[in-house]
């Protein structure tokens, strides 16, 4: 079109068109002119492409978003929830991106990567373009733990450090929590005292009811570490007898809900997956609640894509979906908790096909106004 005719178009109709624009385009449409940029960040377009996009809880759609490390480091793969589609994206960043980020985690629309030559936390929202870096409390710590949540009033980074000058014999991990209320660090002194077992790379912990919830390795328990006083509470809940496997997923923040996924079996060896639903009490206490299992065939194809390895199930909330992802498979198998139905979401086709490891899925709900 004759950029004459654009610029003479009423704002109005203009920000209708736009509002139409899925993310890829949006994104490379705000470099385009000041105009552009100053139009689509405006409330009134956010609504109309809100109004225009789905009933979801964010103005744009929302994605499944896949790490790899074949992929190059700002080429990502985006899956379309609302529209059913694989899309490959450059998602590009103010500050410097390489590939020694690591530890990368999101929610509510942020993400948090760990930069560990230079000792900080970088929280960025890619939709906002803006950043925040995070310092370690000292340089000599090493992280060895990081769960990153955002809540109703911000997020919360939940880290154990330990020192790197100890031998691990003698080493103990230092608790630390960053508010994003206060952009500062609170030390809780003592040691943690729990085994989270290879949770840097894939398990985070959940926020629920104020507190951080974190399931174990064997021997299996569900711990609480209370925010507000720093203090570890155990058990939350009896188990399930028989589980092979452990974890955890929220709500996406809510924090009003808590689910258990595990393998229930002998001898390490996972012979059904139940879901399970935390439930509080006051006459009979704390009890997890089965909710659904696996359906048979299934669970035979989880079962023999992880090999009863585990350490490599992960798992995380999306838009009203229970994710169940394997480090060691492209697939993703999810639980619709509207329906209380299972499905498989189909490997993605930007996948080499010689990929053995290292899939990393996310949940990607695109929020403009989310501070970092």
């Amino acid at each position: 079109m004759d950029p004459r005719i654009w610029s003479k178009l009423p704002p109005e109709i203009l920000e209708y068109i736009l509002s139409f624009l899925p993310l890829k385009t949006f994104l490379n449409l705000r470099s385009t002119c000041k105009s552009f940029w100053s139009l689509i960040f405006t409330p009134p377009f956010i609504n109309k492409h809100s109004s225009s996009s789905s009933s979801s809880s964010s103005p744009f759609s929302n994605f499944l978003f896949l790490s790899h490390p074949q992929f190059h480091h700002s080429h990502f793969t985006l899956y379309d929830c609302n529209h059913a589609t694989n899309d490959s994206s450059s998602l590009h960043h103010s500050s410097p991106s390489s590939s020694w980020f690591t530890t990368l985690v999101s929610s509510g629309g942020l993400f948090c990567l760990s930069d560990p030559t230079s000792c900080s936390l970088l929280v960025c929202n890619l939709l906002a373009k803006t950043s925040r870096k995070i310092q370690y409390p000292s340089f000599n710590l090493h992280l060895e733990h990081l769960t990153f949540v955002t809540t109703p009033k911000g997020y919360t980074i939940f880290v154990l450090f330990s020192h790197s000058s100890s031998s691990p014999s003698s080493s103990s991990s230092n608790v630390f929590v960053y508010d994003s209320k206060v952009l500062s660090w609170t030390r809780f002194e003592g040691r943690f005292g729990v085994n989270l077992g290879d949770n840097i790379r894939q398990h985070q912990g959940v926020y629920f009811n104020g507190g951080l919830y974190f399931a174990t390795p064997e021997p299996f328990s569900v711990v609480k570490f209370d925010l507000g006083i720093g203090k570890l509470e155990r058990p939350i809940g009896v188990l399930p007898n028989q589980v092979t496997f452990l974890r955890l997923v929220g709500d996406g923040g809510e924090g009003k809900k808590m689910y258990l996924v595990g393998g229930v079996g002998s001898n390490g060896i996972s012979r059904s997956i139940k879901l399970w639903e935390f439930c509080e009490e006051n006459d009979y206490g704390n009890y997890w609640n089965e909710v659904e299992s696996l359906p048979d065939l299934m669970c035979r194809k989880f079962v023999s894509v992880c090999y009863h390895n585990y350490e490599h199930v992960y798992c995380f909330w999306h838009e009203g979906m229970i994710c169940i992802c394997c480090y060691t498979w492209p697939e993703i198998l999810y639980y619709l908790v509207s329906r209380k139905t299972w499905h498989w979401l189909p490997r993605c086709p930007s996948l080499p096909l010689k990929c053995s490891c290292g899939f990393k899925w996310f949940s990607f709900v695109p929020n403009l106004y989310a501070a970092v």
